[in-house]
């Protein structure tokens, strides 16, 4: 007896937790305050208020339950984002994900050297924690608003990229750290070599997965499960042939997200719950692992502002700056993507891993690196649309559609797309019976959640989503007229 209601508290913790969570999503229409900010926030405390709670999260058993979650999150992220959207921003989620992983990682470094005297070891574990930005609070801080231009897709491609990048990095990183010979070109091999696995396996795993899922099933509940075992064997079989899990499951979700099967729609929705419910465990789970009165001890939490601080207003400006140079962005754009640079769950894990490999100055990088996210949350987090509006971003809140319309039919509607118009595709602005479309026609529109008729003289708009009837010879030419144009 005492067994089970020992068992019924951690229920109701759980219950009460997750319900808060809900609540407070719905208080962040009123108040600019991040979910996430608030998760971490209020763990930390309770683990202070409640000491016996760190018998049940274990810093092990917290790093193992946030890493299923950012394998959650981040295979639904790239189903999110999809091929074509990440195929037109390619080159500046590729260089910030990648490049700007590595330049943040070294101007942290260099600047918590100079600043704040740690030594350079320490300073690398720092740099590699923080350099990569965060899919679950980009998605949490957006929300239901949707952001106009390319800056929304490159915010989310590039918080999806260098996350399974900084985290190899950060493997690399404590590697060289725990290496009584170690160089840096051990940080470069293990690196290469895991980000270079972890690519190839996410390339065949999202080849694989398209045919996978459309076998049929027995039971329409069973298709988002399996979606969600092939995540967990696709990080697993990468992680054991020492690659990016991280970064194959990222992969396998972009090429997933565009392609047609059976109970897409329900796959989809069953993952963006998964998500949610995934970002509310990794940051309150990580907040329980936090001693707020280390922090506070030595004036902790006054280095972590100086860490937060260059991070914000240093390494991301200058290092997001030169990488962002070549490509076509007006100057709000710009400095909106530099400001927009988030940090959460996945740098505090990094940090740690850490923790567990027993590095040097493990606690320290713990608490500067907590501090850093916190600031860089509720900060940036909670200024994130006003920024947005001085800068001239578009940026609109999505109204919720609960009712659909639809007919269940027994084979592929292989004739039918469903599309969005994208802001700068080709058939935008302009009349359905001005556009070259072969033997398809445009059977319904839906614009700001309402179906209108589609007439010949329907002059149509970004966003509008469109119901097509084509053949096998016109599609290519539908999916050209209404998907956005590619740009450097």
């Amino acid at each position: 007896m005492h067994e089970i209601i020992r068992f019924a508290s951690i229920v109701l913790v759980v219950a009460g937790g997750l319900a808060f969570a809900l609540a407070w999503s719905r208080l962040t229409e009123r108040i600019p305050i991040p979910a996430a900010a608030v998760f971490l926030i209020t763990g930390a405390a309770l683990s202070d208020i409640f000491p016996q709670l760190e018998r049940h999260a274990s810093i092990q058993t917290v790093e193992r339950v946030v890493v299923v979650a950012v394998v959650v999150i981040l295979f639904d992220g790239g189903m999110h984002i999809g091929w074509r959207r990440f195929r037109s921003s390619v080159v500046p989620i590729s260089s910030l994900g990648l490049l700007g992983t590595f330049g943040t990682a070294a101007a942290v470094a260099a600047g918590c050297h100079l600043l704040l005297g740690f030594g350079w070891t320490t300073c690398g574990l720092i740099g590699a924690a923080l350099a990569p930005t965060d899919p679950a609070v980009m998605f949490s801080v957006l929300g239901r608003r949707e952001v106009g231009g390319r800056t929304d897709t490159i915010l989310e491609g590039e918080s999806g990229a260098n996350d399974p990048v900084g985290i190899a990095l950060m493997l690399a990183m404590i590697q060289f750290a725990n290496s009584s010979h170690g160089s840096f070109l051990i940080v470069l091999r293990e690196f290469a070599l895991a980000t270079s696995v972890g690519l190839a396996f996410g390339i065949v795993a999202g080849r694989l997965l398209v045919p996978l899922m459309r076998l049929r099933l027995p039971s329409a509940g069973l298709y988002p499960v399996r979606t969600l075992a092939a995540c967990g064997v696709v990080y697993g079989v990468t992680s054991v042939a020492h690659g990016s899990g991280f970064l194959a499951v990222f992969v396998a979700g972009i090429l997933v997200g565009d392609e047609r099967a059976p109970f897409k729609a329900e796959i989809e929705s069953f993952h963006s719950s998964l998500a949610s419910l995934a970002e509310v465990a990794a940051f309150g789970g990580l907040g329980l692992t936090v001693d707020l009165s280390f922090v506070a001890h030595d004036w902790i939490w006054l280095k972590g502002l100086a860490v937060a601080a260059l991070v914000v207003f240093v390494a991301r400006p200058l290092v997001g700056s030169l990488l962002l140079a070549p490509v076509r962005l007006n100057r709000g754009e710009r400095l909106f993507l530099l400001w927009g640079g988030l940090k959460g769950a996945v740098p505090i894990l990094l940090a740690a891993f850490a923790v567990l490999a027993k590095v040097h100055d493990a606690q320290l990088i713990y608490a500067l690196v907590f501090v850093a996210v916190a600031f860089s949350v509720l900060v940036q987090g909670t200024t994130v649309p006003f920024a947005a509006g001085r800068l001239g971003i578009p940026m609109r809140l999505i109204e919720q559609t609960p009712w659909k319309i639809s007919l269940p039919l027994r084979s592929a509607p292989e004739s039918v797309l469903r599309v969005v118009l994208a802001a700068s595709a080709a058939a935008a602005g302009m009349r359905i019976r001005d556009l070259e479309l072969g033997d398809a026609w445009v059977g319904l529109i839906v614009r700001e959640g309402e179906p209108i008729q589609a007439r010949g003289t329907t002059r149509l708009q970004p966003g509008d989503e469109l119901l097509i009837v084509a053949g096998d010879e016109s599609i290519d030419q539908v999916e050209w007229l209404f998907a956005a144009a590619e740009e450097p």
